[in-house]
C-alpha cells in the first residue's frame, strides 16, 4: 500500500493544563487535512488522527508494523459520545461512569458508524477512551468526533516513546504533527474488554484494575 510522506513535521508546545486554543485549532486542521500527529495522553504518547483519514491510518500500520487483529482506540470527549460508536449495556456504562476519564482503553463492540477498517476484523470491537488529559479533549472538542488513536511503540521497542526530542528525532518527516506537553508515562492504558457480559483484563497499565478483578 502506497502512503504519503509527510513534507514537514510540525511541532506544536501546548500547555498541559490550559491547551492555547489558537495551537488546537492549528492541529484540527492538520487533522481535518488527513494529517497524522503524535500527542500526549494520561498514560503515553500516542498516534492520532481522524477517523476517515485511510492514509493516515495505513500510515499508522506501517510505523506500528501491526497486523489486521491489531485493536484501534477511539478518543471521545466524554461518555455522551460512546453510545454512537460503540455497544454499551448498563453494567458496562457503570463501569464506563465510574472509570473516566482516565488511563483505560474499553473493548466493546462496535457500531456502524465505526468504520470496519478499525475495527477488530474478526470479533467487530473497538476500544474506547476518555482520557485525563486536557490536551487531547481540547483537540477532540474542536474536532467535534472521536480521534482515532494508537499507542507510540514502534518496532522493537519494549515501551512506548516517551521523550518529544526522541519521538522526533525517530519520526520526523513520517508524521505531520508532534504536539509536545512534557513528558508521559511510558504505561500504556489498562485494557478491559466489555464485551463478554463481565470485566475481562486483557492488559495491566497505568490504570488501576482492583475493579475489573
Amino acid at each position: 500500500m502506497l502512503t504519503r510522506m509527510a513534507a514537514m513535521t510540525q511541532r506544536f508546545t501546548l500547555h498541559a493544563d490550559n491547551p492555547q486554543r489558537r495551537l488546537v485549532q492549528q492541529a484540527v486542521d492538520i487533522l481535518r487535512d488527513g494529517g497524522l500527529m503524535v500527542y500526549p495522553t494520561d498514560s503515553c504518547y500516542a498516534f492520532g488522527c481522524q477517523m476517515g483519514a485511510r492514509d493516515a491510518v495505513a500510515r499508522i500500520e506501517r510505523l506500528r508494523q501491526t497486523g489486521r487483529d491489531h485493536n484501534f482506540t477511539l478518543v471521545c470527549r466524554d461518555l455522551s459520545e460512546i453510545a454512537t460508536y460503540a455497544r454499551v449495556e448498563d453494567w458496562a456504562y457503570r463501569l464506563l461512569r465510574a472509570h473516566t476519564p482516565g488511563p483505560y482503553t474499553f473493548i466493546l463492540t462496535a457500531t456502524r458508524e465505526v468504520p470496519r477498517r478499525l475495527q477488530n476484523p474478526k470479533r467487530r470491537t473497538i476500544g474506547i477512551r476518555v482520557p485525563a488529559h486536557p490536551v487531547p479533549l481540547a483537540i477532540v472538542g474542536a474536532l467535534g468526533e472521536p480521534l482515532m488513536s494508537s499507542t507510540l511503540i514502534l518496532p522493537d521497542d519494549a515501551i512506548p516513546l516517551n521523550d518529544p526530542e526522541q519521538i522526533h528525532a525517530r519520526l520526523r518527516g513520517q508524521v505531520d504533527l508532534l504536539i509536545e506537553s512534557g513528558n508521559c508515562s511510558i504505561e500504556p492504558t489498562s485494557v478491559i474488554d466489555l464485551t463478554a457480559g463481565f470485566p475481562r483484563v486483557l492488559r495491566e497499565g497505568r490504570g488501576d484494575v482492583a475493579a475489573f478483578a
